[in-house]
């Protein structure tokens, strides 16, 4: 018997994928846990040239998500593939062909037994470095600081970025500079939250 949204889209069985081959655009950019959508909606509304590509480990959203793409005319260049990203990055190449990676809101777990589910940890860098073209971005949102200081630490332990924030040296931002922002986002605004933001460029 099928489970709910066993249909949902997925990256094409092979060891190695050649992302430029699953949307089109001028350049690409990837979603990492993109969870409703609502950021791949604005920012492909936002910027026609872009490829866009989602990575989202709930099947129920990459279905819903994709459908709703494809729904506004976007099929062709932005997805949404129900793959946990663990996996899914490492698969994706070839290096240096990706100009955007977004990260909103990501690690919602704190206790220690829960540390294997979190995405940005030892190692993710790496496979953000290899896939991001020279002076591509990274750019990360949430509403803990404890997270925000963490993501700064293995980053400046990474010798391929450079911090690009509003000061020199610094990858903090204080706005979000993309034109579309997600649900998550628009509710921390609304509730007066602070939200960190930090970016950094691919040297």
């Amino acid at each position: 018997m099928a489970r709910p949204y066993d249909d949902a889209p997925r990256l094409p069985e092979a060891e190695r994928l050649d992302v430029r081959e699953l949307v089109h655009g001028d350049w690409l950019e990837i979603e990492i846990g993109p969870g409703r959508g609502w950021f791949l909606v604005e920012r492909a509304e936002a910027e026609p040239r872009a490829g866009l590509v989602g990575l989202e480990i709930r099947r129920k959203w990459a279905a819903i998500v994709d459908a709703r793409l494809g729904a506004r005319g976007y099929a062709a260049r932005a997805r949404v593939f129900a793959e946990d990203v663990r996996f899914a990055l490492p698969r994706l190449g070839p290096n240096g062909s990706v100009r955007r990676v977004f990260v909103h809101f990501p690690d919602p777990w704190w206790k220690k037994r829960h540390a294997k589910r979190l995405v940005v940890r030892d190692g993710f860098f790496d496979q953000i470095a290899r896939l991001l073209e020279p002076g591509g971005e990274i750019f990360v949102q949430t509403d803990v600081e404890e997270r925000a200081a963490a993501y700064e630490q293995l980053a400046d332990l990474h010798d391929a970025f450079t911090p690009a924030g509003d000061a020199p040296g610094s990858p903090r931002l204080a706005e979000n500079p993309y034109v579309a922002r997600s649900p998550r986002e628009r509710r921390a605004i609304a509730d007066g939250l602070p939200v960190h933001r930090v970016r950094w460029r691919r040297k």
